[in-house]
């Protein structure tokens, strides 16, 4: 094939969007599941955070280990164990109250942790597949493209889940996203190789615009280069750029877990809309970032063709787009219908998605050697917000109502802009020491 890579990463897409319905499926059975277990949103939020704990480890380590196995390894397993993870999910009420002293809550938090902690290798694993497989010139496009299926699976969610729980209980409904997942991973592992060098569909013309150096800005490296390079891991915490990369993404995360968690529970609780009404409703956030994310990294790519600068292109994008974000979901307390919430809360997650690229981007133009790792290590901090987000929003919701959970995602997105007004993307040169 021509662009067999393109395949790759349409896989990628797919996988993603499974990954994200798997995560947020449950949001949608928030009511059958607190009536069983008779749960109040503090409760309800804790579940919910539950996920984060093992998400961050996930990251952190599988980020390492796609770099020293290879992505294809991580994929097979990571895949296998979220959809066992997913499945189980379905008995982990009755689980926890026979195990763990009629606890159906501890049940939860147990397979929580255990899904997250399945789910977390996916993005820096991405990152360390886009890094081998894409050139440097279309990295923005490939990192959206792999991203793409964060809203749209976000967005897919609402319909899936409402359909399946139309049809048969939300026990089934785990178990039947459960198998696709397995599905998946039996595809992939049929179609996919850590580098595209030893693909028998990647022709020669193609790997050569995969590995070629021409045009590259001062800074920028590709896989080739830093072949043999030995950078530490802790170095991550010795560059700036990286750490406050980190800090930006955390913000981007918070607001997206806020409105895949809490958008349902939200909308039934506030303007008293029932399950069969929240399939579409469920969307109206979505649509948007499902363009913005692609329109993100095409941008991205645009403005360091154009400018030359990483920086402009990277960080400025963010810069602008984080605060966007943060005016807008300032104002949705002040809205009282449930069309201006609507829009207000789909421009605002349209803003951002637009960025949602460069947090990636910047560290395969900073460290490709360690996109794996370091991918890892910031999305570890990253999905702190996985925790922070719905478990503080159930706390603001219990104590001062939904207004006070809008408003949190506004000082996030705020604190995210000023950390990326510092980020300068590229790898760093040591000057010459003058004689």
């Amino acid at each position: 094939m021509r662009n067999y890579r393109y395949v790759i990463m349409g896989m990628i897409v797919f996988m993603t969007v499974v990954n994200y319905v798997d995560r947020g499926a449950i949001s949608y059975a928030q009511e059958a599941i607190i009536h069983e277990f008779g749960l109040d949103p503090k409760t309800w939020g804790e579940i919910l955070g539950y996920f984060g704990y093992g998400y961050m480890v996930g990251a952190l380590f599988g980020g390492a280990l796609a770099d020293k196995k290879g992505p294809k390894y991580v994929w097979i397993v990571a895949g296998t164990a979220w959809s066992i993870a997913e499945i189980a999910t379905a008995f982990a009420g009755q689980i926890g109250m026979a195990v763990f002293g009629g606890s159906a809550i501890a049940g939860f938090a147990v397979f929580r942790v255990l899904f997250g902690l399945a789910e977390g290798p996916t993005f820096a694993t991405i990152n360390r597949t886009m890094a081998n497989w894409a050139s440097p010139k279309e990295r923005g496009f490939a990192a959206a493209l792999g991203l793409l299926g964060t809203p749209l699976g976000a967005m897919l969610t609402a319909p899936v889940a409402v359909a399946l729980l139309s049809v048969t209980d939300w026990r089934m409904m785990f178990i039947i996203l459960g198998l696709i997942g397995i599905v998946w991973v039996i595809a992939w592992s049929n179609m996919f190789t850590d580098l595209p060098d030893s693909h028998p569909k990647v022709s020669r013309e193609e790997l050569a615009e995969i590995r070629s150096t021409k045009d590259l800005l001062a800074g920028e490296g590709t896989i080739t280069l830093a072949a043999g390079e030995k950078v530490p891991w802790y170095h991550f915490f010795q560059n700036p750029t990286l750490m406050l990369n980190a800090l930006g993404y955390f913000a981007f995360q918070y607001v997206n877990f806020l409105l895949l968690t809490w958008t349902p529970k939200y909308l039934q609780d506030t303007f008293h809309f029932k399950l069969s009404s929240l399939w579409y409703l469920g969307m109206i956030p979505w649509i948007g970032a499902c363009v913005t994310v692609l329109l993100g990294g095409r941008l991205s790519d645009t403005l360091r063709r154009r400018t030359g600068s990483l920086r402009i292109a990277r960080s400025g994008l963010a810069v602008v787009s984080l605060l966007c974000t943060a005016v807008c979901f300032l104002f949705i307390p002040a809205m009282e219908s449930v069309t201006g919430v609507l829009l207000l809360m789909a421009i605002g997650n349209a803003f951002n998605f637009l960025p949602n690229t460069v947090y990636w981007t910047v560290i395969i133009d900073t460290e490709p050697s360690k996109a794996g790792t370091f991918g890892g290590v910031t999305h570890f901090f990253t999905n702190i917000a996985t925790i922070v987000a719905p478990t503080l929003t159930g706390v603001l919701v219990k104590e001062y109502g939904y207004s006070a959970m809008f408003v949190a995602a506004a000082v996030a997105a705020f604190v995210g802009m000023l950390a990326m007004v510092f980020v300068k993307p590229g790898r760093r040169v040591k000057k010459p020491v003058e004689v």
